[in-house]
């Protein structure tokens, strides 16, 4: 059969105006359902994780549509007698054939998004973005596979739309099991999702593509044409070696938690400035074009800080957090983790890293509970808020905090707005203070918020 005559009777043609419109919709309204287009062009942007995003929502309909082809295909090969109209070829050679459309159809619901989204972003494939796809590939493979050997067994007009529809329910249903939680890593659908510098481990796309290839080999294995006792060793053989690596792979997905198949980390480029603080930006993070800027900020907001008298001791790297990875590093003296990117990408985006070196600059010399509803007593609030916001006010941060402080009254107290009024009272008064008595007051604030709270002076 040649090509033309192939493609003209193959179902992955005819039916082609439903799933390119099927990806036409999910791509454009639910891809960016939760994200608009402006959002995710403005990053951070990051390959693999967007490949992933993109991919989230086509892994079932491209498994369950390459099943439900290779059945209606592997029914159509036993219908007209194929095998046995031409018993000297290689069955493989004809299931091949018949099914590479199918395969190609599945393959394109796969990758048609990932060309869009990577378009859409401008931004370069690379090894480790395409590895997902790469593993979705295989298994779309392995699907036509099993479906073509189940289109030999059933009726194909019955079979083939509920193994579509079975194994698309089956894989997005595999988000529920929590325990175990291998059929949630295991399906086919990654589980885990990627953030900014993260790629995925070669276990986790290694385990689903094994879990499905061994059972579709083991049934490629009973094509194979041999004498009578040669051939059930084969296919025995197979059986048993499938069910062993299945077994392996359900043991090892088994171990990992829910959404949290192995990834690695921290591997964004970045981009550096200055010494004393080196301060770093992601390349890809959507803002470092105003590294410079961002960088006079720290240096300005830590400098008229100490001027008005609190203590702040200068990092020696202020470090973006989008480079610090899922294990989240803690801030030390000598580097500070600041959501730069996020933070000078907002609408006058300077005041929130101002924002960001206030939270990070300004201590006490004493703890302070957790939160209002863990403290015994909350009466230190009035002089612990009046003291940062002066401080605020002082790098020209005090909005942000005030916004931030509110939206934390009104779910802790009956009086969220008299809380608030003693505060903003308290800070505004010192600020009408000359400066050297301002900043006695401020250490008195510290002092007597840290009396209230009744916690010892740190260690």
């Amino acid at each position: 059969m040649n090509l033309r005559t192939r493609l003209r009777t193959s179902p992955a043609v005819w039916t082609a105006p439903i799933w390119l419109g099927i990806i036409g919709f999910y791509y454009f309204y639910a891809l960016h359902f939760e994200d608009s287009y402006q959002e995710v062009v403005n990053g951070p942007l990051w390959a693999p994780e967007q490949v992933q995003a993109a991919l989230s929502y086509f892994y079932a309909f491209a498994y369950g549509i390459t099943l439900g082809l290779a059945v209606w295909e592997g029914g159509r090969l036993k219908r007209d007698g194929v095998w046995r109209l031409a018993p000297g070829r290689s069955r493989y050679r004809v299931a091949a054939h018949t099914l590479a459309p199918v395969v190609v159809a599945g393959w394109l619901v796969l990758v048609l998004p990932v060309v869009m989204r990577l378009i859409e972003t401008r931004l370069m494939p690379t090894p480790a973005a395409l590895a997902p796809l790469i593993m979705a590939m295989g298994i779309v493979c392995a699907y036509s596979v099993i479906g073509c050997a189940l289109g030999h067994l059933t009726p194909r007009m019955i079979s083939a739309p509920l193994a579509a529809v079975a194994v698309f329910y089956v894989i997005v249903g595999t988000v529920k099991y929590d325990s175990p939680t291998w059929p949630r890593h295991l399906s086919g659908q990654p589980d885990t999702s990627l953030g900014f510098g993260e790629e995925y481990g070669a276990v986790t796309l290694f385990a689903p593509f094994l879990f499905i290839a061994v059972p579709a080999a083991a049934t490629a294995a009973w094509w194979i044409r041999a004498s009578g006792q040669a051939r059930w060793a084969i296919r025995g053989s197979a059986a048993v070696a499938a069910v062993m690596l299945m077994a392996v792979c359900a043991h090892v997905a088994g171990g990992w938690a829910i959404a949290g198949g192995p990834v690695t980390s921290h591997h964004a480029a970045a981009r550096c400035t200055g010494s004393a603080p080196r301060v770093c930006m992601a390349a890809t993070g959507g803002a470092v074009g105003k590294l410079g800027q961002v960088r006079r900020q720290i240096v300005a907001s830590t400098a008229r800080l100490r001027a008005a008298g609190v203590e702040v001791r200068m990092p020696a790297t202020v470090s973006d957090s989008l480079l610090n990875g899922r294990d989240r590093k803690a801030s030390t003296r000598a580097t500070w983790w600041l959501p730069l990117s996020q933070q000078a990408g907002r609408a006058g985006g300077m005041t929130a890293v101002r924002y960001a070196v206030l939270r990070h600059s300004v201590t006490f010399p004493c703890t302070f509970p957790s939160s209002f509803e863990s403290a015994s007593s909350a009466d230190y609030v009035v002089n612990h808020d009046a003291a940062v916001l002066w401080a605020a006010a002082v790098i020209d941060a005090d909005q942000p905090y005030l916004a931030w402080r509110k939206g934390e009254y009104g779910g802790a107290f009956e009086n969220p707005r008299q809380v608030l009024d003693k505060v903003t009272r308290r800070a505004d008064h010192a600020l009408k203070l000359p400066a050297e008595r301002q900043t006695a007051w401020f250490h008195r604030e510290q002092a007597k918020a840290c009396r209230l709270a009744a916690q010892g002076p740190q260690s």
